[in-house]
Order: structure tokens, then C-alpha cells, then sequence
């Protein structure tokens, strides 16, 4: 299935709508975008994100941040998101979806 022309704009769109103190992950937006099998598309999407999108709020499944990316964690902690001694986002705590 190819993704349409929009398919960044609306990923852009729900990571907008990610509550501060939240996140979600790239597979739950994919999903919401209406493309479940493509969250390595939403990753890619993420990366060339305008200015402005709430990226740091998107985490991988198991609630792990960007590799290489040590401000996410910084700016995630600044909202008060918790982490795990391991050092994943706590998801049944702070994880995020838009109502269905």
C-alpha cells in the first residue's frame, strides 16, 4: 500500500494533538494515521519534522527515546514524564492516544 502525499502532514497533525507530560508511539500514530503497518514511516516522517511538532513526545513500543537523541529524554523530564530504571518511558503511565 503506498502512503498518500499528506501521509507527514498527518503525522504532524496527531503528534500536535500529544498532551504535554505525554507520548505516544510511532506504531499508535501510524495506526491513527490509518496506516498500521508503517511506523518506520512515521520515524522518517518525524525526522524531517517542521519546527514546532512535539517529536520528543513519540517513543518506540517499548517506550524507549531517539538513540543519539539525549535532549528528548531532557525535554520529556522537563513535562514530567517519569522513566524507568532502565531508562523507558513508563507507557501504561504516561502513554497517550486520541479517542477512537
Amino acid at each position: 500500500m503506498a502512503l498518500p502525499a499528506d501521509f507527514a502532514a498527518e503525522v504532524y497533525d496527531i503528534v500536535a494533538e500529544i498532551p504535554r507530560g505525554r507520548v505516544t508511539t510511532y506504531g499508535t500514530i501510524a495506526r491513527l494515521a490509518g496506516f498500521p503497518a508503517h511506523a518506520r514511516h512515521v520515524g522518517r516522517a518525524l525526522a524531517s519534522a517542521p519546527d514546532g511538532v512535539p517529536c520528543h513526545r513519540v517513543v518506540d513500543a517499548s517506550g524507549r527515546t531517539v538513540p543519539g537523541w539525549a535532549e528528548q529524554r531532557a525535554l520529556l523530564e522537563a513535562e514530567g514524564v517519569g522513566f524507568r530504571p532502565g531508562g523507558c518511558v513508563d507507557l501504561g503511565k504516561w502513554g497517550w492516544t486520541l479517542p477512537e
